[in-house]
């Protein structure tokens, strides 16, 4: 396997413009990702969570405690674009946070619990808004132009199954 495999196990990102289907289908996707997530790495040994789904890559461990963390900036990012005019968000060193004692010794189910509540929250906030509220923005420092909900929405729920497919393929090829 390439390293471009392993790093994106389900390809990169990419956006091809607003659509009510895919939004659904969006949504659906970040509902059931703490589920898949809780399966995936259900009775995995230390030895096992303490393993990098790649050379030079995060531990099985530190991808779980990374999802909440990243996604409860996302559901702030959402939130700040429904209730302030086109706000800047705040970018984060998501490496950094990676290497703190949270993310290397936390229980993992810990994060697995908020990822659930977050979730839960993020998805009824989610099936309320009308096709009006997708097209709300906001500016990301590191990312070209203003964004829409539409796109945070598309991102979020590839990023679950991105860091959901380092799992299940370190899974497969160590035959787990």
């Amino acid at each position: 396997m390439t390293d471009e495999t392993l790093r994106y196990p389900i390809g990169r990102y990419s956006w091809d413009g607003p659509s009510a289907v895919r939004r659904r289908a969006d949504i659906d996707a970040i509902e059931m990702l703490p589920a898949e997530l809780r399966l995936a790495v259900g009775g995995l040994s230390d030895e096992r969570l303490d393993t990098p789904y790649r050379r030079g890559g995060w531990t099985v461990r530190q991808v779980v405690h990374h999802l909440p963390d990243s996604h409860l900036n996302a559901y702030v990012r959402c939130k700040l674009a429904l209730t302030e005019r086109e706000p800047t968000i705040r970018p984060y060193d998501e490496a950094a946070w990676a290497e703190l004692v949270d993310s290397r010794r936390t229980p993992i189910g810990v994060s697995l619990t908020l990822l659930e509540s977050l979730h839960e929250r993020w998805v009824t906030l989610l099936r309320s808004l009308v096709d009006e509220d997708f097209q709300r923005t906001f500016v990301h420092p590191e990312v070209a132009g203003a964004k829409t909900l539409d796109w945070l929405t598309g991102l979020y729920a590839w990023h679950g199954r991105h860091h959901l497919a380092h799992v299940t393929s370190l899974a497969e090829r160590m035959s787990w």
